[in-house]
């Protein structure tokens, strides 16, 4: 049977939602801190993903200044109606939802409108179509009164001209799991039975699918009893994806239905990657969904779906830097088997528009102080006094970690006037939680790499050692074991290693928060001001083998 290797989209890409406009599928997931904020992908047999906008590709009305990385936009929800496509969501500050807004498009490449704010409370809103045309926002919060559970999803009237919400707040369901937070509502309709799909037990290991019904679309909804429907809480630590949750379903056009559902895989406990999109079968019964309806869980090998297998005539998408398909079984269910058909370059030279669809900055752009070269080669980045351990906008360009095995080097150009001056390449999980391999110079004005990481607001140079010029080509290199920190002198084949760092070390359950890492590019004066420039020739992120 032929098969595809999950995840679809391997990297940070929480929290996915997912919705059909005829045979085209479209793909959104959280952002958090990082801007432009809400990719968007598009995809035809829903395996191969091309990343076409961000919903949030320009400032506005909603700031991430001032935030930790795993606030901002959080969880999502696309949907398709009448030929307008609409995205909801929330700007999370400091854990808790502050603003819920909507956008819409006419052409989901965008451009989309500016964020419209809602009268909504909570987080992780959806939008339900309803067959009269009425569409309702479903969403979560604290429980209004007590004894029903600590959350409870909510569901109110969107009025669709005015884009705003409208008539009286319903108060829907307060979960399957006593004292368990619900989150991640979706409604779906089906045979006339509304199914009120959530999600409980938190987004770590006891991560869940759970499910209720009703014949009215404002309820009461009734627990389906078979809740979780889905969850990798009870298979044990030497399962290859856990923390599986957070579903959106989505039917094709010859009758199967598919889940989108986030998961992570760990090595011994700990993940760097951040929590990827997985894709599940979903048949129906009189009961309602039945998930991974063969195995009851998640798989790194899964059959491709029927609008994937239709010959050479079928309408599937080349894969970009996705699972892509599988035909090999075998080498499917290796969780860290490394996938080399990205078609991203291997080499950035940043000729083209920049950033990239890959790129993001931190909280807001920099295309003032990260811009190509005048003579057309390469990319200059000026220093900022913001360091990456603030919360503000540092002259930062970072890419997802998306193989658990990886190369990534850049040549960086950068002559220091002070040692408080550097710049390099970073691997970065949040503020407080990074490591930054970086030319500078000491205090005798002598050029140097100094690799340094940063723990809990404290700042520790690891290893420094001299360079021939103020220009290297700096290095990184992962496995399942330490990142790998390395520096050429340009003009020579030798590499000098200066440290290594503990894989653990830069994982969610080491550094906390709900992201993966990201490698980049920094520039920095932390917190002196000053002129100052990087040059980079070239930046290479390649999966590796071995």
């Amino acid at each position: 049977m032929p098969t595809f290797r999950n995840p679809v989209l391997p990297g940070c890409y929480p929290d996915p939602s997912i919705c059909r406009a005829g045979d085209d599928f479209y793909l959104v997931t959280s952002s958090f801190a990082y801007f432009p904020g809400i990719p968007l992908f598009h995809s035809r047999d829903l395996v191969s993903w091309r990343q076409l906008t961000h919903v949030l590709d320009r400032p506005g009305p909603l700031s991430l200044e001032g935030l930790d990385v795993s606030d901002g936009i959080w969880a999502p929800t696309i949907r398709h109606h009448d030929g307008t496509f609409y995205v909801v969501s929330t700007l999370a500050r400091n854990r808790q939802g502050s603003v819920t807004f909507v956008v819409t498009a006419d052409d989901p490449a965008g451009p989309w409108s500016d964020p419209v704010p809602l009268e909504a409370e909570g987080i992780d809103p959806s939008l339900f179509f309803d067959d009269d045309g009425r569409c309702w926002l479903t969403a979560c919060r604290d429980a209004v009164e007590p004894g029903g559970g600590p959350g409870e999803l909510w569901m109110r009237e969107l009025d669709l001209d005015r884009l705003k919400l409208v008539g009286p707040t319903h108060v829907l369901w307060h979960g399957a799991v006593r004292g368990a937070w619900v989150e991640a509502p979706h409604l779906y309709k089906r045979d006339g039975v509304y199914h009120l799909i959530a999600a409980e037990g938190g987004t770590e290991g006891n991560h869940s699918v759970t499910a209720a019904r009703s014949d009215a679309v404002t309820g009461p909804y009734v627990t389906d009893p078979r809740s979780p429907l889905l969850t990798h809480r009870h298979r044990g630590q030497d399962e290859p994806v856990q923390n599986v949750g957070h579903v959106d379903l989505v039917d094709t056009p010859d009758g199967e239905t598919w889940a989108v559902a986030l998961g992570v895989r760990p090595i011994e406990g700990t993940h760097t990657l951040g929590r990827e999109v997985f894709l599940v079968p979903v048949s129906w019964d009189a009961r309602g969904p039945v998930f991974a309806p063969e195995t009851g869980g998640v798989r790194l090998s899964e059959r491709l779906p029927s609008i994937a297998t239709g010959g050479p005539d079928s309408k599937r998408l080349p894969s970009i830097a996705t699972g892509g398909p599988d035909d090999d079984a075998e080498h499917s269910d290796d969780p860290e088997r490394e996938r080399r058909d990205d078609a991203a370059p291997v080499r950035e030279r940043f000729d083209g528009p920049v950033p990239g669809l890959e790129w993001n900055s931190l909280r807001g752009p920099v295309h003032d102080r990260v811009r190509p070269s005048a003579d057309g080669g390469g990319l200059d980045l000026a220093l900022s006094p913001e360091p990456l351990s603030s919360t503000g906008v540092p002259t930062f360009l970072g890419r997802r970690q998306r193989h658990v095995r990886f190369h990534a080097r850049a040549r960086i150009g950068f002559s220091a006037a002070h040692p408080a001056q550097e710049a390099g390449i970073a691997v970065f999980q949040n503020q407080d939680h990074h490591a930054t391999l970086a030319l500078t110079v000491d205090g005798g004005g002598r050029p140097r790499v100094v690799l340094t990481v940063r723990q809990a607001g404290t700042s520790t140079r690891l290893a420094s050692a001299p360079v021939a010029a103020g220009e290297a080509v700096l290095a990184v290199e992962g496995d399942e074991d330490r990142y790998t920190f390395r520096f050429q002198d340009p003009g020579t084949d030798r590499w000098t290693s200066l440290a290594g760092v503990e894989r653990s070390f830069f994982s969610t359950e080491r550094a906390g928060g709900f992201v993966g890492v990201y490698l980049g590019l920094y520039a920095t004066g932390n917190g002196r001001a000053g002129d100052g420039q990087a040059h980079v020739h070239w930046f290479e992120y390649q999966p590796a083998t071995s």
